[in-house]
């Protein structure tokens, strides 16, 4: 077996980067595969037959794409977070009395995971599906997050992902961002504001538990609802109720 410089198995990271290449297009047959990859066509057809085999693709007139055994993996995986065990009902409850769309975000890897979501009556779809990896700037459930994290920690996340921009109105600067942290850590909530995407905005809280941030919970909507006196009359206040209640739940968890 032949390994990287870093002594990870060429192989597996090419598998990796192949499934990661199929949910991107949907499906993929071994030619157009082997054309992308720069493989030979009998190399890609290996790749493809070996995770099929394994029960991670299904095949259909010829084409590939990824199975619902990802799916399974994700709902178990979710399931561990004690967070999200005990946010489900307070998150759909968050969605029920504002109407909005409710959301649960956690940190892994330096990015944000949507972890849940609910719509509520008058919730506008933005298009954020549950399981979603985003820079952790661009939106409330990430600074909530990061303006709660050790000074190290952010830093490192910054060093790797860096700070690229998702709308004009993102943070793109270090110190802009430390003036945005040090803000929330005031205020008690984030605020994003149109930074992820146009017309959207979004209001979120941390959640703590042991005195360590473990996530975050947000309501989102359009900029025309989510103004500034309605997030600071009602939003917010919805929000720091659930995220007491979820806290005093993971303390008995």
């Amino acid at each position: 077996m032949t390994e990287n410089a870093d002594g990870s198995l060429k192989s597996v990271s090419k598998a990796f980067k192949i499934v990661g290449y199929v949910e991107e297009v949907g499906s993929v047959t071994p030619t157009r595969l082997a054309s992308d990859f720069d493989l030979p066509t009998s190399t890609a057809h290996i790749y493809l037959k070996t995770m099929e085999e394994a029960g991670y693709l299904t095949k259909s007139a010829g084409r590939y794409r990824l199975s619902l055994r990802f799916l399974s993996h994700g709902v178990n995986t979710r399931r561990q977070f004690d967070v999200y065990e005990v946010a489900v009902s307070e998150i759909d409850l968050l969605a029920e009395t504002t109407g909005e769309v409710a959301n649960l975000g956690v940190e892994e890897d330096g990015k944000r995971v949507l972890l849940y979501k609910r719509e509520g009556e008058e919730g506008i779809y933005d298009k954020a599906p549950t399981g979603e990896f985003t820079h952790m700037h661009w939106t409330s459930l990430g600074k909530a997050i990061l303006a709660h994290l050790p000074t190290d920690r952010v830093d490192e996340i910054v060093d790797r992902h860096g700070l690229p921009n998702a709308t004009d109105r993102t943070i793109t600067d270090r110190e802009a961002l430390a003036a945005e942290l040090e803000s929330i850590r005031a205020n008690g909530y984030a605020l994003e504001d149109e930074e992820r995407r146009a017309n959207i905005r979004a209001v979120a809280v941390p959640v703590f538990a042991n005195e360590s941030v473990v996530g975050s919970i947000s309501l989102s909507g359009p900029t025309s609802r989510f103004t500034d006196a309605r997030i600071e009359s009602e939003l917010v206040e919805e929000l720091q109720d659930k995220a007491n209640v979820i806290e005093l739940q993971l303390r008995h968890y």
